[in-house]
């Protein structure tokens, strides 16, 4: 992977939790870049961004204010990401990390192609979210 393509994945990370950038900006700069998706592994606090070649890279997920919980709670999960989708006033990038993992959110799988992205627990049950059309 060029500098530059991981600078992206950099900046795009960063300004999902500085706030400068909302999903959508993310997900189309990410795209532009010419990555297939990325996943987010809050256990261990890393995401990783892929390009169709099979080369990703692994970078670090900031910190989460306490464990994954041990149930996933579907519905805690999609009530965290409409509250992301509406903008609601003090939402953060981090205050949603906190409420899924919380909810027993263990990470995500973002597919570009597949416009989805899937929520899974500790025990392998999931909630998906398809982008908006």
């Amino acid at each position: 992977m060029d500098a530059q393509t991981r600078a992206t994945a950099e900046a795009c990370l960063a300004a999902a939790n500085d706030g400068s950038l909302d999903f959508p900006a993310i997900v189309a700069r990410l795209i532009a870049a010419g990555f297939e998706g990325y996943t987010v592994d809050y256990r261990r606090g890393v995401s990783t961004y892929y390009l169709p070649d099979g080369d990703s890279v692994d970078l670090p997920h900031p910190a989460q204010d306490g464990p994954v919980a041990a149930a996933f709670q579907a519905p805690v999960v999609e009530a965290a990401v409409h509250e992301a989708q509406a903008k609601v006033p003090g939402y953060t990038y981090r205050g949603f990390c906190g409420k899924v993992t919380a909810a027993g959110c263990a990470g995500t799988i973002v597919s570009f192609s597949g416009r989805r992205v899937v929520y899974f627990g500790r025990t392998a049950e999931t909630h998906v979210e398809h982008f908006p059309p």
